[in-house]
């Protein structure tokens, strides 16, 4: 049930800042609101922003010089009245008038307690209140987009076709069970197996799509690993567009691993540029290699760096066998600019110790030069083409980002399999309708729950019973 206490919160973020936002929802929010500001005229107009003066009541000095917005019920985001006083962003401002509004009778909110609010009284479903959380989070602004559709509902609608469907079949079985005498003609079963088939497929569809908008949702990360003075760290500077990582000709320069946030095609790629790999008595040196393997098994892609220039060597064979098991992984054959080793060339060196890798293995390669940008930009499409492989997958939002809601969906899809099983060994309808809300279940988890009237409605609108 929904609190009916009025609750209270800074909305801004903590710190210092040209302006701060306090909170309010309830019933008492506009009255508490009315007994802390000094405003021009009340009541307080619906939406309209008013200049008031905050005079805590025990001095009856004015403190600060605030804008009220007034939202009533159930025009609002939580379908309360809601009350947002913006005043100067200095903590001790917006701590004193939200502990004012606490000794006024509201109480401080619970994290999360506006939007519950909001799902609670109807305002939104769900996927909307889930999408709340990843819009706030957003750190691209394709991550940004495609919260923004879901927070309109953009997951809801695009399951609703479906589950339309299968209320209109359960419907049709339940009004030819229940409704006989009335001559409801019984369904097909050929268009029992058309029906499920048809809702089973988009679903699926979902399914697939997920991969990629967990990827969109949570981002990747890549390790750039590699023996020393191969180009490492200028590759890891030339995928950032600056210089955050030292560059110098001297071996060993990078000791530790250090990552940074690349925004590569509105996906946050996580890039971490690692210590050399190489035998060293060196102990700083040491420790850094061991976090080169720790990040490379952390990590969701690899970027193995060579120095296409010179002779392809047996450390670069033994790092090369233990990134192949670990899944995608790129090769980059840097220094391109300078005159390329012979035996190096796109061809396997004569040992065939990198053939798995340069020719028809699982790791695509690609010339790089971290000195004049050569290859960069295909660099990046074959890191986006490993990091999002289902980028086709639908317009932003209409596909799924959250684990919830897959898991949902592939509980729904088992439920129709079973339905499908039913439907051809000819199942009677009775059981056959079990199977079915099996399937509808998981899908009111994700839109929000179907009841009997919304059955009813269906099967006295549609087939007009007792006519």
């Amino acid at each position: 049930m929904v609190s009916q206490d009025t609750i209270v919160a800074i909305s801004t973020p903590v710190g210092r800042g040209g302006l701060g936002v306090v909170r309010l929802s309830g019933s008492q929010a506009i009255e508490i609101a009315t007994r802390l500001i000094k405003l021009p005229q009340l009541p307080l107009e619906t939406q309209r922003a008013t200049l008031g003066l905050f005079a805590p009541e025990e001095s009856g000095r004015p403190l600060d010089q605030v804008v009220v917005i007034c939202f009533r019920a159930p025009h609002s985001y939580t379908s309360e009245d809601v009350v947002e006083i913006s005043c100067h962003g200095a903590p001790v401002i917006l701590r004193h008038l939200e502990e004012c509004c606490l000794a006024h009778g509201a109480r401080a909110a619970e994290p999360g307690e506006f939007t519950l609010r909001a799902f609670l009284n109807g305002r939104i479903d769900l996927t909307q209140a889930e999408a709340v959380r990843d819009l706030i989070e957003s750190q691209t602004l394709y991550q940004a987009r495609v919260a923004a559709q879901q927070l309109e509902g953009s997951v809801s609608a695009r399951l609703k076709p479906f589950k339309q469907v299968m209320l209109e079949l359960i419907a049709r079985l339940e009004a030819g069970i229940d409704f006989a005498e009335d001559d409801v003609s019984v369904i097909e079963w050929k268009e029992i197996l058309t029906q499920i088939d048809r809702i089973r497929a988009e679903l699926q569809k979902l399914v697939e799509g997920y991969e990629y908008g967990r990827i969109v949702r949570e981002g990747m990360t890549l390790a750039v690993v590699g023996r020393p003075n191969v180009g490492k760290s200028s590759l890891f500077n030339r995928l950032l567009n600056e210089e955050r990582a030292i560059v110098s000709p001297i071996p060993g320069t990078t000791r530790d691993t250090v990552s940074e946030t690349a925004n590569l095609g509105g996906i946050p790629l996580r890039i971490v540029d690692t210590a050399g790999i190489r035998e060293t008595l060196d102990d700083i040196e040491k420790i850094g290699v061991e976090r080169t393997f720790s990040a490379i098994a952390d990590s969701d892609l690899r970027l193995m760096v060579v120095d296409a220039s010179e002779p392809w060597a047996g450390g670069e064979s033994s790092l090369l066998a233990k990134l192949l098991p670990l899944g995608s992984l790129l090769i980059a054959l840097n220094k391109s600019d300078l005159p390329s080793n012979e035996e190096f060339g796109l061809s396997p060196p004569h040992d065939g110790s990198a053939s798995a890798a340069l020719k028809g293995g699982p790791a695509s390669v690609v010339r790089t030069s971290a000195l004049t940008g050569e290859g960069i930009h295909e660099l990046k499409e074959k890191i986006l083409a490993l990091a999002a492989p289902g980028r086709d997958v639908g317009p932003e939002g209409e596909f799924i980002t959250n684990l919830r809601h897959q898991q949902m969906i592939k509980d729904s899809i088992a439920g129709l399999a079973k339905a499908r099983l039913a439907a051809e060994n000819r199942t009677p309808h009775e059981m056959l309708l079990l199977d079915l809300y099996d399937a509808l279940r998981p899908l009111d988890l994700i839109t929000g729950a179907t009841y009997a009237d919304d059955i009813l409605g269906i099967i006295f609108s549609t087939f007009c019973v007792g006519k």
